[in-house]
């Protein structure tokens, strides 16, 4: 029989990596903030220059740029019609702009001096970036920075040399540019890690299929070793009246776990103290025609899941009824016990202790149920640990701990087996 397997490490706690959601939302709330810093560092300016502009065109201009500033930055702090008002804001800048020349009643009042506009242009492409795909983005970024530097070649605009208007307009477009980068970059970088996690929660849910398909698997094989193999070879091996009663019992017993099992829906309550599976272990030697002495400790105010106590119950059953079947050693009584412990008041232990015939488990068929299904893999796959000691005609000793893991039969498992059974008295 190969070793028991180490159960499964639980996954560590890993820091979420950055999705295409969270790049959008920094992505708006940078824009609003940017939008509300700039926008203030423009009010002397404007209020300034208001008075080279027609009646009341000053102040409109700056209560709808700064408005929708605001409104930006809002949407961006609830995250509600960002995109709208982004691309509201983006139509705004470009609808003032082109304004701009018209709006200008007195074009010397303005000494030469840059149109306020000049210094949110940023603002205006990073908006289009976060409002608009890729293409129209772009777009937006080349052309705002042109149009500047054509505003600038009017009086209204300073009526500067092609030289400066230029310089201006790169200047411009730069930042945008630089803007429209990084948000692109993030996303598409965002994007790839939202792909890949995508794909990698489909193969775990895959997995996780295989996983439940695969526990079920070994939880149908050991009802059918425990409840129906057994009982069939009970039966056919049964010769006296009471070998028949017992055979009778088991199967009745059988049948009634076959029906739990196709039973849906819980059966018992989330939590079950461990006094009932002392109960359980008890009831259980009474079908058996090799006595048990059960004893117990500090069992008292543990409780365990209701899928532990199963498992524990379930193989702690099957040690015996494999020490019942293989251990007897012809010419003298063999002394059995078992042994529940409370390790915590949410961890137990229970030996399933013999002085018997023993055997070698590195000899035992891999086909073999009671032993790697029945006891190993039913508590690995409940959380626990199962350990297996034993050597011809020296007695054998399981021990099953949930929640695992176990290197070892523990403290005091490996004492020595007859010395154990002899201090407990006859059986």
């Amino acid at each position: 029989m190969s070793a028991p397997e180490m159960p499964v490490a639980r996954p560590t706690t890993r820091r979420r990596a950055v999705s295409r959601a969270q790049v959008e939302t920094v992505s708006a709330r940078a824009l609003g903030i940017a939008g509300l810093v700039f926008s203030a560092q423009t009010v002397p300016a404007a209020l300034e220059q208001s008075a080279a502009l027609t009646d009341g065109s000053g102040i409109a201009l700056m209560a709808v740029l700064y408005g929708a500033a605001v409104i930006v930055a809002l949407a961006s702090l609830v995250r509600i019609g960002v995109r709208g008002v982004a691309a509201a804001y983006a139509v705004l800048y470009v609808i003032a702009l082109a304004a701009w020349p018209a709006l200008v009643d007195d074009p010397a009042a303005l000494g030469g001096a840059q149109p306020w506009l000049y210094f949110i242009c940023t603002v205006a492409t990073a908006a289009a970036v976060v409002a608009f795909p890729v293409g129209g983005a772009i777009a937006y970024t080349i052309a705002v920075p042109l149009l500047y530097g054509v505003v600038r070649l009017t009086p209204a605009g300073g009526e500067v040399g092609p030289a400066l208007a230029g310089l201006n307009a790169v200047y411009a477009l730069i930042l945008g540019v630089v803007v429209l980068v990084i948000i692109t970059m993030l996303r598409q970088a965002a994007e790839s890690v939202d792909v890949a996690q995508e794909a990698a929660l489909q193969r775990y849910d895959v997995a996780a299929r295989q996983h439940a398909t695969e526990i079920e698997r070994v939880r149908i094989d050991a009802l059918v070793h425990d409840s129906v193999l057994t009982t069939l070879l009970s039966a056919a091996a049964a010769e006296t009246e009471q070998e028949q009663s017992l055979a009778a019992r088991m199967a009745r017993e059988a049948v009634k776990r076959l029906d739990e099992a196709g039973t849906p829906g819980p059966r018992s309550p989330d939590r079950v103290p461990l006094t009932a599976l002392v109960r359980r272990l008890q009831a259980a030697t009474t079908t058996l025609v090799a006595p048990f002495r059960v004893h117990e400790a500090d069992v008292d105010g543990v409780e365990l899941p209701v899928e532990a106590v199963e498992a524990l119950f379930t193989a702690a059953a099957q040690a015996m009824v494999n020490s019942a079947q293989h251990g007897e050693v012809e010419g003298r009584t063999v002394l059995r016990e078992v042994r529940v412990t409370g390790l915590s008041s949410a961890s137990c232990r229970i030996d399933v202790v013999d002085d018997g015939a023993g055997f070698d488990p590195a000899t035992v068929p891999r086909e073999r149920l009671g032993l790697r299904v029945s006891i190993e893999e039913r508590m690995t796959n409940a959380g626990g640990t199962a350990h297996i000691e034993s050597r011809p005609g020296a007695g054998t000793r399981v021990v099953v701990v949930w929640p695992g893991p176990v290197s070892g039969p523990g403290a005091g498992a490996r004492a020595d087996l007859a010395d154990d059974l002899e201090s407990g008295g006859e059986a």
